[in-house]
């Protein structure tokens, strides 16, 4: 992966929260309006966080400042870097929305916070790991994961960064498409399967990951130029090693415990790499059906 050194982040799309108030017992789903992410309920398993909190809090996201990215430090800087994914995720998506399926794009704000923060589905810390909040409309990760995602899980390729981002615009997509809405409303009529319904979401998030990957390259930044200069086969390698540390069952594994498919809420390491696998295959989200 080469990011184009003249590409210039649109720091307009990313935020930076001051940390929150109050802490988190724990971030449960599925639930109706609640996060979906990554790895939402496996990290907080792993970190020994599962509570009895539901996500009432207040929303907003504390203090906000301004993300700076001189040119000299773009690619060098981790937030600024991730910027650039952030930017080339929304490019593609702007256009293949409506294009594909007829609605318009929304851009999504990716809010970068230090340890705790206040969001519209509750307050959260780094333990839940990247997350999308469908009740604001946001993106929200603290960028110290990517060190967890590298050291605990085992994803230490680069790749595995815009591969997580990507996964959390998925769930913004389907958020815009009414899939997610229409997803809780099933777990609600349906609490047995209510798992079954978190897996296909998740699922489909990383497909359309995969989507986003094809295209990268053809992404350009706000002034039309392209962010992305090259994409290797080693790259979407690092985005399906990432996938494969992820899956419920390698969560489990870590864990030290045996592998139990009745409390899958994001699928398989096999499972999440043939979906995103699916989406870079063949470039199209319509491909993406993980329902049926």
């Amino acid at each position: 992966m080469t990011l184009n050194p003249d590409a210039s982040p649109d720091t307009g799309q990313v935020r930076q929260a001051g940390r929150g108030g109050g802490g988190v017992g724990g971030l449960p789903i599925p639930i109706p309006r609640g996060p979906v992410g990554l790895i939402v309920l496996a990290l907080l398993i792993v970190g020994g966080l599962v509570g009895g909190n539901s996500l009432l809090g207040d929303g907003g996201t504390g203090d906000q400042g301004t993300l700076s990215c001189p040119a000299q430090q773009a690619q060098q800087d981790v937030e600024c870097r991730n910027t650039l994914y952030v930017n080339s995720i929304q490019d593609y998506w702007r256009d293949a929305l409506p294009q594909v399926f007829g609605k318009q794009y929304q851009d999504s704000d990716t809010v970068f916070f230090d340890q705790v923060v206040n969001t519209g589905c509750g307050t959260a810390d780094s333990g839940v790991g990247p997350f999308y909040c469908p009740t604001d409309d946001l993106v929200y990760i603290d960028v110290s994961f990517w060190n967890e995602l590298a050291n605990r899980f085992g994803a230490k390729g680069q790749f595995a960064q815009p591969y997580v981002l990507a996964h959390e615009y998925g769930h913004h997509v389907q958020d815009l498409l009414g899939t997610e809405a229409e997803a809780r409303a099933q777990m609600e009529r349906d609490p047995a399967n209510q798992n079954a319904y978190s897996v296909a979401l998740e699922l489909q998030a990383d497909c359309y990951a995969g989507v986003w990957a094809r295209h990268a390259t053809e992404t350009k930044d706000s002034s039309g130029r392209p962010i992305f200069t090259s994409l290797t086969n080693v790259d979407i390698q690092q985005a399906l090693e990432a996938a494969a540390a992820v899956g419920d069952d390698a969560i489990q594994k870590k864990m030290g415990g045996a592998v139990d498919e009745s409390q899958f809420t994001h699928g398989s390491s096999q499972q999440r790499q043939q979906w995103f696998t699916t989406g870079y295959s063949g470039g199209d989200p319509r491909a993406c059906d993980t329902f049926h």
